[in-house]
């Protein structure tokens, strides 16, 4: 039992809930429906009334020949003559006698008149007591009832919060599960279930992202120490030998640096684009490949681009990085002696970007792994080489930045193509909208 609050300190009010509103609103509705219901009863029943009082109003106004047992108006010779009745004898009556029955039969009248006048108004105020009484006590009975129907009604938005309020990180895999007839309350518990279900696939996709992050940060920390321990442990140590271990210690601060890099662009690239601006892909398609034909050469490596106007609304940086990544991924993973080539063209309202290369034959249920991060060739990779495995995971991220779609075919003669579709000026942009697809040879 809650205690009651000390004196001078306001009580609060009960909490204003759905299932209160609800019922405020159906008694209201009632009580509403009903006096209107009872103002047109009382209404028609007072009006019903008026013509009987219309008629005794022209009875007690009448002359002594509307008086029955005391007169009657007979036709003569075309005048009227009164006659009287008395006692079974028939006789002309007389001046005085017609006036003694006309003040009798007025005061007669009279009297009825004022009879059902006080009979009509306690008539109608007996029935808008009762009235009144009887809508009183069915607006109780709305209440009651209005309670019970919804409770039942929001029973399912109960069960709703109390499940939702016990799922947390730790049981993310726990599902709402409404049953019930098809209606807008079990379209809410499949939407938190959907919601639920992108939650957990983004933690879980958290979680490895941050232990696959953690163990590339830690591998070259770990050869950095080694070589420095190895270098101050060695008795015949030289300027020479320790030269040559600083700039292995040195070679392993880049790597860290890359991978860094990459991950901050990761970030901002699944984080999406402040501002918008022209961006010629031909132009940095060009600079790309000149940058890359050192490169290449070392690779014995052939790189070709066809490149024609392409413009379209988004980050310049972003748009460089993610065709540096393409021809890095195109380059590094090629046999020797093959080809990249490199392609812009603007077609039906889009800026295409296609990058294709040789290399070894690809299967089908290798591609989903390759825009996964820290992943090579479809498999997770455990610090081994210089690549940190961010590349095309960073390419799936800036496409989706841009709105772009991303499609990856693999060759039947081995090799990649890879072709991105920004969309172009003037086209309508919606950010975050990038598919990612895999096409089948």
């Amino acid at each position: 039992m809650k205690p009651w609050p000390a004196s001078g300190q306001p009580r609060r009010l009960p909490r204003r809930t759905i299932r209160l509103r609800l019922t405020a609103v159906y008694a209201v509705l009632f009580l509403l429906s009903g006096a209107g219901v009872l103002a047109i009863t009382y209404v028609l029943v007072r009006h019903y009334a008026e013509p009987v009082m219309a008629k005794t109003h022209v009875l007690a106004n009448s002359g002594p020949q509307a008086a029955p047992g005391f007169g009657a108006s007979v036709a003569a010779g075309g005048s009227s003559r009164a006659v009287c009745v008395t006692a079974g004898a028939t006789h002309p009556p007389s001046q005085a006698e017609l006036f003694r029955c006309a003040d009798y039969f007025r005061s007669q009248t009279a009297r009825l008149s004022a009879q059902v006048v006080r009979q009509r108004s306690d008539f109608l105020s007996t029935l808008l007591t009762d009235s009144g009484i009887a809508l009183a006590a069915m607006t109780v009975a709305a209440l009651g009832l209005g309670w019970l129907v919804s409770g039942r009604v929001l029973s399912p938005l109960r069960t709703i919060t109390r499940k939702a309020r016990n799922i947390s990180a730790s049981n993310l895999h726990e599902r709402l599960c409404v049953a019930g007839p098809d209606d807008e309350l079990k379209e809410l518990g499949d939407t938190v279930d959907g919601l639920l279900a992108r939650l957990e696939g983004s933690f879980a996709a958290q979680r490895q992202f941050v232990a696959n992050a953690s163990h590339e940060l830690r591998t070259p920390l770990a050869r950095q120490r080694t070589l420095v321990e190895v270098a101050l442990a060695d008795p015949d140590r030289s300027a020479d030998s320790l030269a040559a271990a600083c700039r292995r210690v040195l070679a392993a601060g880049q790597q860290q640096e890359r991978l860094i890099e990459g991950l901050l662009t990761l970030a901002r690239s699944q984080r999406g684009l402040d501002q918008l601006e022209p961006v010629d892909l031909a132009a940095l398609a060009a600079e790309a490949v000149v940058a890359r034909s050192g490169d290449a050469q070392q690779r014995d490596i052939q790189l070709t681009i066809a490149a024609s106007p392409a413009v379209f609304d988004g980050d310049a940086r972003l748009a460089e990085r993610l065709i540096s990544n393409l021809l890095d991924n195109a380059i590094t993973h090629n046999c020797r002696g093959g080809q990249v080539m490199v392609r812009t063209t603007a077609a039906f309202g889009q800026a295409v970007l296609t990058v294709r290369n040789t290399g070894p034959v690809l299967h089908q249920d290798e591609l989903p792994g390759l825009f996964e991060p820290f992943c090579h060739g479809g498999e997770a990779r455990t610090g081994a080489g210089d690549s940190p495995g961010l590349g095309l995971s960073i390419v799936g991220a800036i496409a989706a930045a841009h709105g772009a779609s991303l499609r990856a075919c693999p060759p039947p003669d081995g090799g990649l193509e890879i072709v991105v579709r920004f969309r172009c000026r003037g086209a309508a942009w919606q950010p975050g909208r990038a598919v990612a697809g895999i096409a089948s040879t």
